[in-house]
């Protein structure tokens, strides 16, 4: 599975200004502070530092630590009969819409764990059994999701 470890830090992304936090040396949040105020930027993007807790509990921490996310779906298809992928297509463009459904399905997009999840269901509710696989697998960076 290759790894897409994104060196690059989101220009826009929240940072959190509490280095002295238990969980700072994975927080995202907190690992992108330096980098993001080296840049020549005018205006940087800051959690509320009375809410951030600087402890276990923190509400804002957000994990340096890479997931999988998964390309494509255009295999499932001919794993399905015709009419369970109709359905199955019908929910995915109703939540995702028209033109990102097939961006998805293609691969153009990348699938979070929590796009992968809504997909598994959309199989289980068209009537799909077995476990079918995506078409590929890549581990990320999560800056959002």
């Amino acid at each position: 599975m290759p790894k897409k470890l994104h060196k690059e830090i989101p220009a826009d992304y929240a940072v959190c200004q509490h280095p002295d936090c238990p969980r700072a040396g994975k927080c995202l949040h907190q690992i992108a502070y330096q980098p993001l105020i080296e840049r020549p930027v005018t205006a940087l993007r800051l959690l509320n530092p009375t809410l951030c807790t600087r402890d276990e509990a923190c509400p804002h921490f957000r994990d340096s630590a890479p997931v999988t996310y998964a390309r494509g779906f255009t295999k499932m298809q001919s794993q399905m009969f015709p009419a369970q992928y109709r359905l199955f297509m019908s929910i995915l463009v109703f939540h995702f819409g028209r033109n990102p459904y097939f961006e998805r399905r293609r691969g153009d997009s990348p699938l979070s764990p929590k796009e992968q999840k809504l997909v598994r269901n959309a199989l289980r509710r068209a009537g799909v059994a077995e476990d079918l696989k995506f078409d590929a697998y890549e581990e990320s960076v999560n800056w959002y999701d």
